[in-house]
């Protein structure tokens, strides 16, 4: 009997087609997990560019970088907290350092929290309206001299 008239052979194929329509959607969605958007800042020393993925969800916004080794020097996540409210996070579960930059719905820098500590659970509060946050690797704004009043450009500050 040929494979393709063998039922326990269809049944097998069908099962393997499953399997790979179900690593097709995983895949799509990892990429998509990795989806980096580009955020720039302008400081008095220039401009500084960062790729960022998005929390928007609740989900997304619960977790942010939770349970993160390391996070790459210009890379960070941006928190959409639309409409500008007052905001407060913490790091829980969270294992690196993170300076957290709260801005206004302008675009414009509010406050920063630098490095902040790892694994705590003391609420961390934005000090007045903010749109978002942005969390990158702890000692970048420093770094970078990142300073409250900067300017941050990206499509939710309607910017680029």
């Amino acid at each position: 009997m040929s494979p393709a008239r063998n039922p326990a052979w269809s049944l097998a194929r069908g099962w393997f087609a499953a399997v790979l329509v179900a690593a097709a959607f995983a895949v799509a969605g990892a990429v998509q997990a990795a989806n980096f958007q580009p955020l720039e800042i302008v400081t008095k020393s220039g401009v500084q560019v960062f790729a960022v993925e998005m929390a928007t969800t609740e989900e997304e916004k619960q977790t942010g970088l939770m349970y993160r080794k390391e996070l790459a020097d210009g890379k960070g996540m941006l928190f959409d907290f639309s409409p500008e409210q007052e905001v407060t996070m913490w790091m829980k579960n969270t294992y690196i350092p993170l300076d957290m930059i709260f801005i206004r719905a302008d675009g414009r820098i509010l406050r920063i929290a630098e490095n902040t500590e790892p694994m705590s659970t003391k609420i961390i509060p934005s000090g007045g309206l903010a749109k978002a946050v942005l969390e990158v690797p702890g000692g970048t704004a420093q770094k970078y001299g990142i300073r409250p009043g900067d300017r941050v450009a990206h499509p939710l500050f309607g910017g680029k």
